[in-house]
């Protein structure tokens, strides 16, 4: 028994492709497997689980009602947590870690963390009334905190408790898959029914209003009459994705956009696009953002996004109160001077950052351990 590794109940909540699932994958095919296992529970109601690789790296899924059906999400919690005697619960959701970690407290897990990676904007009013209701909450039931960023714990934890406890842990990736690569590239292209001749804007996320993919067709509709070989690569799913599919046609540009589904190797669709844009209203990071430097490509980002996303020189910020020309500007300049061509990877900008996956996992196992040695 003492030779098994640690299982760590990772609480997901609804899998449905993010780029939390993302990190949270990253970080489990690169932590030490002989000591640690990631118990993956989530929400019946998931819609994208990646089942085959949790099973062949040794972890399990576990399915609850979702927590909109509180009185069955607690009851399938609680008999979960007493079965599997777990000694930490990492709960990757946000405001609603109050729900999951209620409910470990209740069955006596010791080590309860809250990991925060979202914000909140002004015109989400629904989600932030709900988010509102449980800030006041969130520090009840968890006995750590942790987020990708300083900001992102001090939004939800407050800063007295963030400048005296929050963890930061990166969003790390795995930096060589990222690295440019010709032929990926081709094959890519081919794949997505894209030429060699066509400049390729890309833009990667959940299809809801925070990612701001409505402004995107926005600009290129502009940018198309500028740069007529342009093409647009657009990456997600989500409840907008009827509408935007709809603005295309709209605009008439349904010939020039390309909207991909979900994928599983983001790393390969990067090296298809020519330069990334992501004009969100707020995020907790902007994993993509690191994802797109890390394979060379310039990023063009809204002021909105954190500053950490800046691991290199080729990230810009711009707000969105500026004019579309300003943004149209800077993709054209981009265009104009072949910078686009330069695809070398910030290789040593990126580890500096601490986005290096394989240090970043050793980092998590050792919190990991910290944090069981307190309670022997």
């Amino acid at each position: 028994m003492g030779n098994e590794p640690m299982r760590i109940a990772m609480i997901m909540g609804k899998m449905m492709g993010g780029g939390v699932e993302s990190v949270i994958m990253n970080y489990y095919k690169h932590i030490d497997h002989s000591k640690v296992q990631f118990d993956f529970i989530i929400d019946k109601d998931s819609t994208i689980v990646p089942e085959k690789e949790i099973a062949e790296l040794g972890g399990y899924i576990y399915q609850v009602a979702p927590y909109q059906q509180l009185r069955e999400y607690d009851r399938d919690l609680t008999k979960l947590f007493k079965t599997n005697n777990y000694k930490i619960v990492h709960s990757q959701i946000n405001t609603l870690s109050i729900f999951p970690l209620r409910i470990a407290k209740k069955c006596g897990i010791p080590i309860r963390i809250a990991h925060n990676h979202s914000t909140g904007a002004p015109k989400e009013w629904r989600k932030n009334w709900i988010k509102d209701a449980l800030r006041p909450l969130s520090t009840i039931y968890p006995t750590h905190y942790m987020s990708p960023t300083f900001d992102t714990g001090k939004w939800l934890f407050g800063k007295k408790k963030s400048e005296q406890n929050l963890i930061v842990l990166k969003d790390a990736i795995d930096i060589k898959k990222f690295e440019y690569n010709t032929a990926q590239r081709i094959s890519m292209r081919k794949k997505l029914g894209i030429s060699s001749e066509n400049f390729v804007i890309g833009n990667i996320g959940r299809m809801v209003w925070q990612k701001n993919q409505k402004y995107v067709l926005t600009l290129f509709n502009k940018i198309i009459q500028r740069i007529p070989e342009a093409k647009l690569l657009i990456v997600g799913e989500g409840p907008l994705k009827t509408d935007l599919l709809n603005l295309a046609k709209d605009l008439d540009l349904a010939n020039k956009i390309v909207f991909v589904p979900y994928v599983e190797k983001p790393e390969n669709i990067y090296q298809a696009m020519d330069c990334f844009l992501f004009p969100s209203y707020y995020e907790g990071l902007g994993m993509v953002c690191i994802e797109a430097q890390a394979a060379g490509l310039h990023v063009i980002c809204s002021d909105n996004v954190p500053n950490e996303v800046q691991v290199s020189n080729k990230c810009t910020f711009i707000s969105l109160k500026d004019t579309d020309e300003i943004w149209i500007k800077k993709i054209l300049d981009i265009k104009s001077s072949k910078i686009f061509l330069d695809r070398s990877q910030p290789y040593d900008e990126l580890i500096n950052s601490g986005y290096d996956i394989d240090t970043a996992g050793s980092k998590l196992l050792n919190i990991y351990n910290e944090m069981i040695n307190t309670i022997k």
